[in-house]
């Protein structure tokens, strides 16, 4: 079936951008292309894996409570052999543990601006 259009970026709204970047730059890697007060770039070569942008009334999701809700979260893939690293890095970079842990293969955290992600392995 042929596309409408290609996937661009996602764009994660939050209170500063360039923080939130280097956090995930350290997370999944790619350049900074762009940045500037209200909006970062973040790609791996052509392709922006994420944007960020400035939202200065943003609020974190509450998930699972539905007051704010999480709107999407980002699953990163680690080996089940490195978890505990890795568990350990996101942790040093400035994500926190979530309190909920649903699963059993993915642990849920909350990056420095409040957006859920998951390590992930199989």
């Amino acid at each position: 079936m042929p596309r409408i259009a290609t996937m661009r970026s996602i764009v994660l709204d939050c209170p500063d951008p360039q923080a939130l970047a280097a956090f995930y730059r350290e997370l999944v890697g790619g350049e900074i292309t762009y940045a500037d007060e209200e909006w970062v770039n973040l790609r791996d070569g052509d392709t922006v894996i994420l944007s960020f942008q400035l939202a200065e009334d943003h609020r974190p999701p509450t998930w699972p409570e539905p007051d704010v809700p999480q709107q999407y979260h980002l699953d990163v893939t680690v080996e089940e052999s490195a978890l505990e690293d890795a568990e350990q890095a996101v942790l040093a970079l400035g994500a926190r543990k979530h309190d909920v842990q649903p699963g059993d293969n993915w642990r849920v955290f909350t990056d420095p601006a409040g957006h859920l992600f998951c390590l992930c392995w199989d």
